[in-house]
């Protein structure tokens, strides 16, 4: 950890225990947009000093907002600064950012809590930009913010990485489906049966021959030569012989040129996106092996190469979390119940899931893995499951309580360096 994320952590921790009632604190509320930005500068105490100031999201923009923050904190004898915002897409980072390295004090209020706190400024729903710099800088003054977590550069480009690959993964699935429940349903939905094996073959047949027709009218050896690129063996032929045989009684509606065209056009975009996920893999390979706490890491057993960069992406600074509880609320592993009256006791603790859902779905597939295939971990399972034995789904619900676990010990191991050893998870 760096010299001021180390300094940054104590001024938070500090500003926490202070900021409720304090009279040295100039609190600047901003709202955050693509174009420009709204500001609402008050104190701890509640006194409003500028209830709005409007500057552009530039460079300009940012020096008119430290220079009028400046301004207020000596006019009105003030100690130090506080700039609060709530993340919104990704219009915040810059302005996040140039704050944080010119030395000011910069917090983070969440989405939950600016919606709830919104009405209990006035008791109304309304919603403008002046009152949601005035509801930051209220939730600042309560002490309801968050650590901003400024990443350090591989930690960032990591993050940005996985965004990256999380858009490819959503444009190849939604490709698919645009393949499957529009071309092929429509033109040949003999062939959906045939899905879900050989991909290459199948979208060689949507690209060249989606028309029933056409294979119909091929001599089958010819048929092979255009949808194949290698000898698979007979279940290859058997296979292919099958769709051919499809064909030639299809339902399938009339494929014209435009059809065509369609279907060449999803195939190549289809195969473009695969390789740019090749190739962004490859790099998030490339960044994972320059952290020094990847080898830690993927020590853990059920945790490889993909699970261990959401982990290393979404933990960043190990040190930034005080304890394990605020570590399992990152991914919503916490668990919440609505316990109320006479009734309380008898509430049901469920997961809170409103943490990371990546690294929430990673650390479950690496629980999985772990209690199926280590000894270590299967052994813990059945410690934890036993006596429940017989309450139904009670190996799924004790698998997320070893992702949590995992995602404690991968904190741990981040924290004070080392790799996995199984006899400390059972000890």
């Amino acid at each position: 950890m760096n010299g001021l994320t180390l300094s940054r952590l104590d001024e938070f921790r500090k500003l926490k225990k202070v900021i409720r009632g304090s009279d040295e604190h100039l609190i600047v509320g901003i709202d955050v947009a693509k174009e420009k930005h709204n500001a609402f500068f008050g104190t701890a105490t509640g006194s409003s000093l500028l209830r709005r100031l409007i500057f552009d999201n530039s460079r300009e923009g940012f020096e008119i907002l430290t220079g009028r923050a400046r301004a207020l904190q000596i006019q009105a004898g003030l100690g130090q600064v506080v700039f609060g915002m709530e993340p919104t897409a990704d219009y915040h980072k810059p302005l996040a950012e140039y704050l944080i390295t010119n030395g000011f004090n910069v917090v983070l209020v969440s989405a939950q809590a600016a919606k709830e706190n919104r009405k209990t400024l006035d008791g109304r729903w309304d919603k403008n930009d002046t009152k949601d710099s005035a509801n930051v800088t209220d939730l600042i003054s309560q002490g309801k913010f968050q650590y901003y977590d400024l990443p350090s550069p591989p930690i960032g480009e990591l993050r940005n990485l996985l965004s990256l690959k999380r858009k490819l993964k959503k444009y190849e699935h939604s490709i698919r489906l645009r393949i499957k429940n529009h071309l092929v349903s429509q033109f040949f939905p003999e062939l959906d049966r045939y899905l879900g094996s050989q991909e290459v073959e199948n979208t060689a047949i949507v690209k060249w021959c989606l028309d029933p027709r056409k294979i119909a009218a091929l001599e089958f050896e010819k048929f092979l030569r255009i949808v194949t690129t290698r000898n698979r063996g007979i279940g290859q032929r058997q296979r292919l012989q099958a769709i051919q045989e499809a064909a030639r009684c299809s339902i399938g509606c009339a494929a014209g040129e435009s059809v065509m065209f369609e279907a060449r056009l999803l195939v190549d975009n289809l195969q473009t996106t695969r390789d740019s996920l090749v190739a962004t893999n490859a790099r998030i390979g490339e960044v994972c092996h320059r952290l020094p706490g990847y080898a830690a890491v993927i020590s853990i057993p059920g945790v490889g190469p993909a699970i261990a960069a959401t982990l290393l992406a979404t933990i960043g600074d190990p040190h930034r979390f005080n304890n394990a509880r605020e570590v399992i609320k990152l991914a919503g592993l916490d668990l919440s119940a609505n316990r109320s009256g006479k009734y309380s006791d008898e509430a049901t603790p469920r997961l809170s899931k409103k943490g990371n859902a990546s690294l929430r779905y990673a650390l479950y597939q690496a629980a999985v893995i772990a209690t199926s295939k280590n000894g270590y971990f299967v052994e813990y399972l059945t410690k934890i499951v036993q006596g429940r034995s017989r309450e139904r789904g009670i190996k799924s619900k004790m698998r997320v309580k070893v992702a949590a676990k995992i995602l404690v010990i991968a904190w741990t191991l981040l924290k004070k360096g080392g790799k996995f050893q199984g006899e400390h998870l059972l000890g």
